[in-house]
């Protein structure tokens, strides 16, 4: 094992067979194996020496994860979870045993799709068609062109826009969650009105990002939408249990 310790991918089934030519982490890419003991198993390799989120690495760790999932179910560790050596691995993996293997049932045949709502940024001729307040700001400036004028019909507009899209992200919300076994809210990004990833059964990604889609097109006046997915399940791995982070990122 290397001294920088033991990268961690993933928890999986015991039987799980790894998929020929698996590569991890690393230039060159580090062998990737499987520890364990009863029914679980912790996919990891030797953690890389001055670990960072380059994007060569961040594209081998999401890549390792779907070519597990179509293995089998996969609990995904998010990049960068590094434990000091095997026997942390296996005593974690022990110690919250039943509750991945809970999640691992649940995470079967499913995938993450994370959907993102930002404020329409090309449709200002229908901002001034609908709100009032922007549309009166506006007739003031041409009247009477002035910094301050600007500067508060510029927030106006701000406001506005973001307070569409955060609307038009609650519609989105309630559209897409019947489709879906499980929703979960993600953090705030700058910028975003809304961040929010779904668990999707397998069969059913093409519709749901299908029913996205069309809901940005029927709603671009209002909100742009960025989805990414199919993704390992990030968003519905439980927080306790995973291997404490050392040194990396």
């Amino acid at each position: 094992m290397a001294a920088g310790g033991v990268y961690v991918y993933a928890m999986v089934r015991a039987g799980t067979v790894l998929p020929e030519g698996l590569c991890g982490v690393g230039s060159p890419p580090a062998p990737v194996r499987t520890i364990g003991r009863g029914p679980l198993r912790a996919v990891v390799s030797d953690a890389p020496p001055g670990l960072r989120a380059r994007r060569r690495d961040l594209l081998a760790h999401q890549e390792l994860l779907m070519r597990l999932a179509d293995e089998g179910p996969v609990l995904p560790m998010r990049f960068g979870m590094v434990a000091s050596d095997e026997e942390t691995v296996l005593a974690r993996s022990a110690a919250d045993g039943s509750r991945h293997a809970a999640a691992l049932e649940r995470l079967a045949g499913r995938f993450e799709i994370n959907v993102k709502a930002l404020p329409a940024q090309n449709a200002l001729a229908a901002l001034v068609a609908e709100e009032k307040d922007v549309r009166r700001l506006r007739e003031a400036v041409r009247r009477r062109p002035g910094y301050e004028a600007s500067v508060r019909l510029g927030e106006a507009v701000t406001t506005a826009l973001a307070r569409r899209a955060a609307v038009a992200g609650q519609r989105l919300v309630r559209d897409l969650t019947p489709g879906a076994r499980a929703v979960a809210a993600g953090p705030v990004v700058p910028g975003c009105a809304l961040n929010t990833s779904f668990l999707v059964d397998r069969g059913d990604t093409g519709a749901f990002l299908a029913r996205a889609r069309a809901f940005a097109d029927a709603h671009r006046e209002q909100v742009e939408l960025r989805l990414a997915g199919p993704l390992p399940c990030y968003s519905f791995v439980p927080s306790a249990g995973r291997p404490v982070p050392v040194g990396g990122v």
